[in-house]
């Protein structure tokens, strides 16, 4: 039988001395890194790595998020179609506006999977996809393909060397190195003439047409629908409104799934321009698109607002009850974003359909026309009751909001710098006990058998 007295006995003292210098020197180490992971990301790696490997056995499902004023009833989840990721037609530029958020508080504005989503698209929209042997297209395949963001455009500049007019390098700086955006829209002007001319180009006869014609129309579809976002930015509506109406016109059908239509109806309800807004939906409900937040809360807004002007106000008002509870049986995650009973954040490139992502998305441009239609926000709150929302989130909404709808990022925890330096010191003192072992206060055998006693 094992003799555990017997093989502590035979244990020297330089064990004891190595084993305490090791483990608190290992254990400030991992106290030191987690401090500074933790300051510098905002969460722990530690939990992260745990909760990514063996999530599964100690939490089993994803968790659910929650508000205040839900509670627990139960819902069936979205349909199939219903939880296909969209590009957010109003997503703001990454370094003018996404890039502010991780310079004031060092947070990252957009996940990886909402990211790399990004990627793929720019890749499908923006890249000929056969060798050519231009070094500027070799340049930009490999920039949609970088993460970082000074990968991208150290690509983008190395493209523009070889070839000072190419667009998908010119729109790229404008959308992730331009600090302003102002100085998104100079870069963006000088995509359009660009693009325009390559364009131009390729439809000629004798200039190659099929792909590369195609990729010159959305090259030049989407520099003009930014530089339309960078005159709605800049206050500039009229412009922003021409440039978009020109856009839902004669766009690509590529590029349909923008929803483009739906930066027509903001600026167009940023001018007051009802009637117009009203035209528009209109429109596109005899098209049969697939409805949206946007279209069903903007016709929500426009069958309120028409409530304080109506000879029969109580008609109207129920009239205006009706389509605010249809917007709110499609989306019902929007209703906690317009009544502020929800933080705002940025919202993501991405989105899903009749998911909180689209609730954010719609709420962080549309709050202000709620605001300037008097009646909207209380018949909002009559039509809202507390009991909706849907329980379930879809996985693609967690992944899209997971860093942009976190709540503030807590503070470091306070013990966590002491305990590192205790445990530096008491590798220290372990050293010094290992070196001078006649100035030792305590022998380890007498510690042990004074830690048995007790």
């Amino acid at each position: 039988m094992w003799d555990g007295g017997a093989f502590l006995g035979a244990l020297t003292p330089k064990f004891y001395v190595a084993l305490t210098g090791t483990s608190s020197l290992i254990s400030g180490l991992i106290l030191i890194f987690e401090w500074w992971y933790f300051r510098k990301y905002g969460t722990s790696f530690i939990e992260q790595v745990s909760l990514a490997h063996f999530g599964s056995w100690l939490g089993g499902a994803e968790p659910e998020q929650h508000s205040p004023h839900h509670t627990h009833t139960p819902h069936p989840p979205h349909p199939p179609n219903d939880c296909k990721v969209w590009r957010n037609p109003l997503a703001l530029l990454r370094g003018a506006e996404y890039g502010r958020l991780w310079s004031t508080v060092r947070r990252p504005p957009l996940t990886y999977y909402d990211m790399n989503l990004s990627a793929q698209e720019h890749q499908a929209w923006f890249s000929i996809g056969t060798c050519t042997g231009d070094p500027a297209e070799e340049a930009m395949a490999r920039a949609w393909r970088e993460r970082e963001p000074a990968a991208r455009v150290a690509a983008a500049r190395a493209a523009l060397a070889h070839r000072p007019d190419c667009a998908p390098a010119l729109l790229l700086l404008a959308e992730e190195d331009a600090p302003t955006v102002h100085e998104a829209e100079r870069i963006l002007r000088w995509a359009w003439r660009a693009a325009e001319a390559a364009w131009r180009a390729a439809a000629a006869p004798g200039g190659g047409g099929g792909a590369a014609a195609r990729r010159a129309a959305a090259v030049l579809a989407h520099v003009k629908r930014r530089a339309g976002m960078c005159a709605r930015r800049l206050g500039r509506l009229r412009d922003a409104a021409r440039l978009f109406r020109e856009l839902v016109r004669d766009a690509p059908p590529a590029l349909h799934a923008l929803a483009l239509h739906e930066n027509l109806i903001e600026v167009l309800l940023e001018q007051r321009a009802y009637a117009d807004v009203q035209a528009v939906l209109a429109r596109y409900d005899d098209m049969g698109l697939p409805p949206s937040a946007c279209v069903l809360y903007t016709a929500a807004l426009l069958r309120a607002r028409a409530v304080a002007s109506a000879p029969n106000a109580r008609h109207a008002e129920l009239h205006a009850l009706a389509a605010i509870r249809r917007a709110i049986e499609f989306n019902p995650y929007v209703p906690l974003y317009l009544l502020e009973l929800r933080a705002m954040t940025l919202p993501p490139e991405h989105i899903v359909r009749r998911g909180a992502s689209e609730a954010l998305a719609y709420a962080f441009w549309h709050l202000r026309h709620w605001y300037h239609a008097e009646p909207a926000l209380k018949l909002l709150a009559a039509a809202w009751r507390p009991t909706q929302g849907h329980q379930h989130t879809t996985r693609q909404d967690t992944e899209l909001l997971a860093t942009c709808a976190a709540p503030p990022r807590p503070r470091a925890p306070p013990a966590a710098l002491p305990c590192a330096l205790l445990c530096a010191l008491l590798a220290l003192c372990a050293l010094l006990a290992h070196r001078w072992p006649s100035h030792a206060p305590l022998d380890p055998r007498s510690l042990l058998r004074l830690l048995a006693d007790v």
